[in-house]
């Protein structure tokens, strides 16, 4: 690395804070400086590097392209800087693991497994997300994310958890001796859907563009979906692994399945982890191994 090119880190730490909060009078109050301090830093960086940016020509500062790409990696290796410092030091020692997850994953595999995890490892402290929405991984806040998708998160690191293809049940008597061969035979049926954006809403608008929603829809949390599903209050999506059992017993049955090599992937920022991170991730791929019944890897 060439040492001697690179701009004063005061410079680049203040470009850094000015990104996060949006005003030097913010960010002033970050770095604990004045923010006249922050300005002069950030005309300094910008004569170092021979580029504009910061747009001071609107009544608010906006970072200009440059700007904005020179954020994003500052960003990152700040980030990767206080995660090995804090692991390092054991400032994070006492920090909860914080598990951002989708409903439907949490309700149909996370909680029922979690038993096992605290008899292994008891004293440990999580806090679990459940949210549709990509929560971002910042330091100091989500330590990992579980998400469903194909594995392409740029910046990140991800790992199949569980992969499965997605099915379309319902329970037998629901069904009844209806031939199903494509959607449309199932468009006199109640459907039963994730309230929000998930997974198993966006797999069925890739599958079948716009729903013949005549015969009603019932929106629920993902935790009640399933309950929904085996009680015969209408059609789901699901992962087909998260219901093998009720398949396997004949209390739900398999109207189309399609399978887009789509899964569940353990999503981590890069960088040294924490103690208990490391803990929760070797116990979270031994359970995926054992006890998710038509996992595919």
């Amino acid at each position: 690395m060439d040492w001697l090119n690179l701009p004063p880190l005061t410079a680049l730490r203040a470009f850094s804070a000015l990104a996060e909060a949006g005003s030097v009078v913010e960010a002033g109050a970050k770095l604990n400086v004045s923010h006249a301090a922050i300005s002069q830093q950030i005309k300094a960086l910008e004569d170092h590097m021979n580029l504009s940016l910061v747009d001071r020509s609107g009544r608010q500062l906006m970072l200009t392209a440059q700007g904005v790409e020179l954020a994003e990696a500052l960003k990152l290796g700040f980030g990767v800087i206080a995660r090995s410092v804090e692991a390092l030091t054991g400032a994070d020692a006492d920090r909860p693991l914080r598990i951002s997850t989708t409903p439907m994953l949490a309700a149909a595999w996370l909680m029922p497994q979690l038993s096992g995890f605290y008899a292994a490892h008891p004293g440990t402290s999580l806090t679990i997300s459940t949210t549709p929405e990509v929560e971002p991984l910042e330091p100091g806040e989500i330590d990992l994310a579980l998400r469903y998708g194909d594995g392409n998160w740029p910046g990140l690191e991800a790992e199949i958890l569980i992969r499965s293809p997605m099915v379309i049940v319902a329970a037998p008597q629901v069904i009844a001796e209806t031939d199903v061969t494509c959607l449309s035979d199932l468009r006199s049926f109640q459907w039963l859907e994730d309230v929000g954006t998930s997974e198993a809403n966006n797999w069925l608008r890739e599958f079948s563009g716009e729903r013949d929603r005549r015969a009603g829809v019932t929106q629920l949390p993902g935790n009640l979906l399933l309950d929904g599903a085996r009680d015969g209050q209408g059609l789901a999506v699901v992962v087909r692994s998260f219901v093998e059992a009720d398949i396997q017993a004949g209390r739900l049955r398999v109207l189309l399945e399609k399978d887009d090599a789509k899964g569940y992937y353990i999503v981590t920022r890069p960088g040294l982890r924490r103690p208990v991170l490391k803990t929760f991730l070797i116990w979270l791929k031994r359970c995926a191994k054992e006890c998710t019944p038509g996992r595919i890897i």
